[in-house]
């Protein structure tokens, strides 16, 4: 897994999308997978699946019309954004464990800070129990089928690419950010889920403390 760990900053989104896009394009069987670690300015971007009136008010954040999959999300400065550029068919495995070695990350990074990380069936990406977030115990299914996130907050969003067995896209984990945009947007299509961030949840790390810690289980767990 990634030799190349980069730190690009803090940055607008369209220009590391399309280095994204230029990097697949042009990689060859040779080429080192990386791993690219960034804080975005603030933007929705919209999945494939993605449907306009997901987005309530955008306001003066733009929408950026990408080709990851999932639908809305929005990413913003105190949030950490990983895009493991990777070789599946050189790694030697598939798309759906590819999925679960992130979540892995995810909730291993969390770990580190003392937060237990959920997983929601059908649901990609990461939560939290917003009564107790350090509580070990496992969730038990929906207690509420027809309210699956009842209780729960989300921590990380995933959204990925796959072209020619190579990765893109990614995850982003909130740390500290004004969360206040996710209110304008059906997050991931779920109407009324909340997002939280490890600083409303009691955590406090910089945004490099927890890009170091995403950044370092990412390259241990995408690891062939």
């Amino acid at each position: 897994m990634p030799g190349d760990v980069r730190t690009l900053g803090r940055v607008d989104y369209l220009p590391v999308y399309q280095a994204m896009q230029d990097f697949t394009a042009g990689r060859t069987a040779e080429t080192p997978d990386a791993l690219w670690i960034c804080e975005h300015l603030p933007v929705y971007t919209q999945g494939l699946a993605g449907k306009s009136d997901h987005i309530l008010n955008r306001g003066e954040i733009p929408v950026v019309q990408t080709n990851r999959g999932g639908q809305v999300t929005f990413h913003g400065p105190g949030q950490v954004v990983a895009y493991p550029l990777i070789d599946l068919r050189r790694a030697g495995y598939f798309v759906k464990e590819y999925v679960y070695r992130i979540e892995e990350s995810v909730i291993k990074t969390l770990a580190h800070f003392g937060v237990t990380g959920h997983r929601v069936a059908g649901s990609p990406g990461i939560y939290v129990r917003l009564d107790d977030p350090f509580s070990h115990a496992a969730l038990t299914g929906p207690a509420h089928p027809a309210d699956p996130f009842r209780g729960l907050g989300k921590i990380a969003a995933l959204g990925i690419k796959v072209s020619r067995h190579c990765t893109y896209h990614g995850v982003a984990l909130n740390v500290a950010m004004d969360l206040e945009p996710f209110s304008r947007i059906n997050p991931c299509g779920y109407a009324g889920l909340t997002t939280t961030d490890l600083s409303t949840i009691g955590v406090s790390a910089s945004w490099q403390e927890a890009a170091d810690v995403l950044g370092q289980k990412l390259v241990t767990y995408l690891s062939p």
